[in-house]
């Protein structure tokens, strides 16, 4: 009658628990010097690793989704252990000074788990044509994979760096709080007219069908 833990909903050999042994059992004393150097955080830099290597496993690269992600995402909620960081603070984590350590880990777990054939980085298309310059980046496909040489892989996560670094550039200009303001009870009532009307069979106005 008791309800599942959250670590009952997550598969055994689900990826999620390959970075949370791997990042929980490396040394991270570089990555530590360094982002003491930047100030005090109340999450530790560990768990701040965890949650953005896995976020962008799974094509999350902006703060603000990775914020979102982990009050929604049972895989990013138990790999937190249900720690709640704001974007800002993931922001700063992967600020400069933290670049070349964050992407150095960042890589090897993605040729662990390429050489494995667990996934696969391919290039986004757009009705058919593929992104150009700065906005060009790969996505992971999960799934088991043909192999991918390293070089091949490396020169995919040079370019996926880049647009993530990109996007963190960006965002940093916008330091506003995540926040879901009140909709009116009258306007949801409103709605559920409306899709109520919609979709019985009786003649309706061609808008409201839409």
């Amino acid at each position: 009658m008791l309800p599942p833990s959250v670590d009952e909903l997550i598969p055994q050999h689900h990826p999620v628990r390959v970075v949370n042994q791997v990042i929980s059992q490396i040394n991270i004393d570089p990555l530590v010097a360094k982002f003491k150097a930047g100030g005090t955080s109340i999450y530790h830099p560990r768990l701040l690793l965890k949650v953005i290597v896995y976020a962008y496993l799974f094509n999350i690269y902006s703060c603000r989704k990775i914020e979102e992600a982990l009050q929604q995402n049972i895989h990013l909620m138990w790999l937190a252990a249900g720690a709640r960081s704001d974007h800002n603070t993931i922001n700063r984590f992967r600020s400069d000074r933290l670049q070349d350590v964050l992407k150095g880990i960042f890589s090897q777990i993605v040729l662990l788990l390429s050489e494995q054939g667990v996934f696969s980085l391919k290039q986004t298309y757009i009705d058919g044509t593929k992104l150009e310059s700065a906005a060009n980046r790969y996505t992971f496909v999960w799934g088991k994979n043909i192999k991918a040489s390293q070089e091949r892989i490396h020169s995919q996560i040079n370019e996926l760096w880049q647009y993530a670094n990109q996007l963190a550039a960006e965002e940093m200009q916008d330091t506003a709080p995540l926040t879901y303001d009140e909709i009116e009870p009258e306007k949801v009532k409103q709605t559920i007219e409306q899709i109520d009307q919609a979709l019985d069979n009786k003649p309706a106005d061609k808008k409201v069908k839409q």
